[in-house]
């Protein structure tokens, strides 16, 4: 599984070398606590094997170091190191029980009074425990705290000018370390010699707090800002809906004033009758012969027909139910039951006409609705018709 490149880290040393090396803090610490139980023996040496992996990537290699177990059998013949088959073998036993999927890509020395520099044998041992590309060997002054990197690379152990260390989670080093301080000789995995590796690492545990916290502000800002608008979009609802439903109970208040305004006239034998919209034709169309017959009467001809007195009745009727004509409606098809629906190519002012004979009830039907820009109508839509 490709890894990460890690962000909290620390450089030591020129890193424009390549590979590029990153060291987990916890390792780092695991090669001090080392170099003081060698401080313990004298000039004999400590080592340790180092676990983790070698990427590749696409113009640059890295070799991450998350681990490392001691060998508890390192030995120095003259000026060789000799690691015999019971120090792998108690290596191999501590990478499977605590770094299950690690890697051991290299070993790690430190001995009291030696140069920092390997030697032809100790190139050798490298190159046949460890043949593969940029594996590590890191060579530590006990006394002095200086160390050396070398990677195996063209054929050789190549010294790199500088490496990383960086700064994560690490539970299985974590692990390794509590459960062999005592065999080990070290203290506490918790106690980092590097006092500026513990700083760094408080300041990234409480970065990440403010982070924390800073998300979760956000976080209820934005619950905030939402409830808000819809606490607004809400009231605007309401308060169109008020408004739409007082201009519809005035519109009915309205309609229920005039639709009680019956015109009647008074028939030739005293009694009351309704107009209806056929008498109202006929009277119009006799109107200009009853106008004759009430100038003969003038002229000194009295006429008493009762035909003479309804014609006049007719036409004066016909003068008062003019404007009353134009508030009748189709009493068939589309908008008879009081509710028109919108055909493909109405307007407001067609409609007022198709229904009254006129485009004076616009406004009427606006309000009505409910309507608040009258070119906003759609086919299908049913409006009310006042």
């Amino acid at each position: 599984m490709e890894r990460q490149i890690p962000k909290n880290v620390r450089q030591i040393g020129n890193v424009s070398d390549s590979p590029k090396i990153y060291v987990e803090d916890y390792v780092d610490t695991f090669f001090s606590q080392l170099c003081e139980k060698c401080g313990e023996k004298g000039n004999e040496p400590v080592g340790a094997f180092l676990i983790g992996d070698i990427q590749q990537g696409g113009e640059e290699d890295y070799v991450y170091i998350y681990g490392a177990v001691r060998m508890h059998g390192l030995k120095v013949s003259g000026n060789e190191y000799v690691i015999d088959e019971d120090t792998w073998k108690h290596a191999y036993e501590d990478c499977k029980q605590f770094f299950e999927d690690g890697e051991m890509l290299g070993w790690f020395v430190a001995q009291p009074g030696v140069p920092l520099m390997p030697e032809p044998s100790t190139v050798k041992l490298h190159k046949k425990s460890f043949p593969k590309k940029n594996t590590v060997f890191v060579m530590k002054d006990p006394m002095e705290k200086d160390e050396t990197y070398y990677v195996h690379k063209m054929n050789d152990l190549m010294e790199i000018g500088g490496h990383y260390t960086y700064y994560e989670k690490n539970p299985c080093m974590q692990n390794y370390m509590i459960a062999n301080r005592k065999k080990n000789g070290a203290v506490s995995s918790e106690t980092v010699e590097d006092r500026a590796a513990q700083d760094f690492r408080d300041l990234v545990r409480k970065r990440s707090e403010r982070q924390k916290k800073k998300k979760a502000g956000s976080l209820m800002y934005a619950a905030s800002a939402c409830l808000l608008l819809v606490l607004i979009i809400m009231g605007v609802s309401m308060i169109n809906s008020f408004d739409r439903m007082k201009s519809v109970q005035d519109t009915l208040d309205t309609l229920a004033g005039t639709s009680d305004t019956v015109e009647t006239q008074e028939a030739a034998s005293g009694a009351v009758t309704a107009v209806t919209p056929e008498e109202e034709t006929g009277a119009a169309d006799n109107a200009p012969a009853n106008s004759a017959d009430a100038q003969a009467s003038q002229s000194g001809e009295e006429t008493e027909s009762p035909g003479a007195e309804d014609a006049s009745d007719s036409s004066g009727e016909t003068d008062s139910s003019g404007s009353a004509g134009q508030a009748l409606r189709v009493t068939e098809g589309n908008g008879s039951d009081g509710v028109y629906v919108v055909e493909e190519g109405d307007t407001l002012a067609i409609i007022s006409m198709k229904m009254y004979g006129d485009v004076t009830h616009v406004d009427a039907i606006c309000r009505m609705n409910g309507i608040t820009d009258g070119n906003l109508i759609y086919v299908g839509q049913k409006l009310l018709l006042p």
